[in-house]
């Protein structure tokens, strides 16, 4: 598992509503083609999570499964397999500090193709560096919008 924090000036609301708006995943994380919730369960939050991916020489669609816990996180692991994805877990742990939120990521991704596991765990980092950037990006640009009102 390869995990990554950052501190986003936003509240946990805002960032676990901009995790749970899967339709956005295309316009804010790379390599992401196509996302879907689907499935809502209590709260309206989707328990299932559809993906298209492709990220260079790995492309396929997968789905998830989502486990909510409020504000305070988010886990998946993988419900349907694709081609290449064939083992897939992770989390968003959010933690409040002052007006801020401390977010981590954790992602552990097992491709069907053979890879280094040196590689691997250097794929997993970009996409937990990429997914958060968009994800900080995002989350502040809504409390922004939320302030100027």
């Amino acid at each position: 598992m390869t995990s990554s924090t950052m501190t986003i000036e936003a509240p946990r609301s805002v960032i676990m509503a901009v995790i749970a708006d899967f339709g956005a995943y295309p316009r804010g994380a790379s390599g992401v083609r196509d996302a879907e919730g689907l499935q809502a369960g209590p709260g309206g939050l989707a328990d299932r999570g559809g993906f298209t991916i492709d990220a260079g020489v790995v492309k396929d669609s997968y789905l998830l499964r989502y486990t909510w816990n409020g504000d305070e996180g988010v886990r998946w692991d993988l419900a349907e397999r694709g081609t290449a994805i064939s083992e897939m877990s992770g989390a968003y742990v959010l933690a409040e500090v002052g007006g801020a939120t401390k977010v981590t990521y954790e992602l552990a991704v097992g491709l069907a193709i053979p890879m280094i596991g040196m590689l691997k765990r250097r794929a997993e980092k970009t996409i937990i560096d990429t997914a958060l950037t968009g994800l900080r990006s995002r989350a502040e640009k809504i409390a922004g919008e939320g302030d100027a009102r």
